[in-house]
């Protein structure tokens, strides 16, 4: 209830903000209301800037929360918010396959006629109608397909990289692959994304947690960008800068209590990429409301519609500026809240 009660005051506090400064930009003289105005009046609807953070299973350790909590704050960043997410809950409701929807939903959460599969592609490679192989049920997503074979989410991804080695195996788009897995003993069956499984294991093994921040400063103080690249540190943890997390975390893992050194997959921390994904990440992770979330809110207000919002949180592939078709998410990466505000409500509008 208490954390109901404060993402629900952020966001009426958001909201009304948003009305307050629009109205005093209407009553304000004519002479003022040109380009810089503008500008103004943008930045004053968004709230300032807020990400979720969280460690990852493999370095949920006390001395790298103390780290994090240490460097955030170091780094002028305030924590509105932390707490644990355990395994058993990430698996039940299915929270990382959300997380990583893009490449999950063909593993875990779409079955096979669900998916949008490109039938040319699927007979140039296996020589079997797409049609006909679903519906003699030799089709399975990843999940499924573990069930079907009897077998863990590692033999598994040992059997993908079997029939990716034997080039038995398509790619039908971004995060999106067929293979014909062929188990000894058993029949044979095509499967999606085998490899998300495995992937999936590192959150949902039983007795893992990740350690969750909302964290959330001025962008005048930071932006986006350097929150990522110089407060976290970029993906590869090699090339992290000395001071930030993931290069912390890559230098010291033996003496913050890791059992191995970290890698692209294995870096320590995730951060958003931008205020939306933070925004789609609070109400996957922690449940928020829309309207009760500070940016929400703020796009609300600002005319974005609800559908286009709540649509755009799984990262689908969206009109751009200049008409072509391409990821949500990469349109907004790194983008201040104002910015990511502004570019939201014009791609909301085509």
């Amino acid at each position: 209830m208490l954390r109901a009660a404060v993402f629900a005051a952020a966001g009426a506090l958001a909201a009304y903000t948003v009305e307050r400064r629009i109205a005093q930009h209407n009553q304000a003289p004519a002479q003022t209301k040109p380009a810089a105005a503008a500008q103004q009046i943008r930045q004053a609807m968004a709230p300032k800037n807020s990400a979720f953070v969280f460690i990852k299973p493999h370095a949920v350790t006390p001395k790298v929360e103390d780290l994090v909590s240490s460097t955030l704050a170091a780094k002028g960043i305030t924590i509105l918010k932390q707490g644990k997410i355990t395994s058993e809950d990430i698996d039940s409701k299915k929270l990382i396959d959300q997380h990583y929807y893009a490449i999950a939903s063909k593993a875990t959460i779409l079955k096979p006629n669900e998916l949008n599969v490109p039938a040319d592609k699927f007979k140039a490679q296996f020589g079997l109608d797409w049609q006909e192989a679903l519906d003699a049920g030799k089709v399975f997503n990843a999940m499924d397909a573990c069930e079907k074979l009897g077998l863990t989410a590692e033999q598994l991804d040992g059997e993908w990289a079997k029939a990716k080695k034997a080039k038995k195996m398509v790619k039908f788009g971004g995060g999106f692959y067929c293979g014909l897995l062929e188990v000894e003993g058993k029949e044979p069956i095509y499967s999606f994304n085998g490899f998300f499984m495995q992937m999936r294991t590192k959150f949902t093994a039983p007795g893992l947690n990740i350690h969750y921040y909302v964290v959330e400063w001025e962008p005048e103080a930071c932006s986006w960008a350097d929150f990522r690249g110089k407060v976290l540190g970029p993906t590869d943890p090699a090339e992290a800068p000395a001071d930030s997390l993931r290069g912390i975390i890559n230098a010291d893992w033996e003496a913050l209590g890791l059992k191995d050194a970290p890698n692209v997959g294995d870096n320590g921390v995730h951060a958003s990429a931008s205020p939306f994904e933070a925004l789609a990440e609070r109400m996957n992770w922690l449940g928020v409301e829309l309207k009760d979330d500070a940016f929400g809110a703020a796009l609300l207000e600002a005319g974005v519609p609800e559908k286009y919002i709540k649509d755009g949180s799984v990262d689908p592939q969206v009109k751009q500026e200049d008409g072509s078709m391409g990821s949500l998410f990469d349109a907004l990466e790194d983008q201040d809240s104002a910015d990511c505000l502004a570019t939201l409500k014009k791609l909301s509008a085509l």
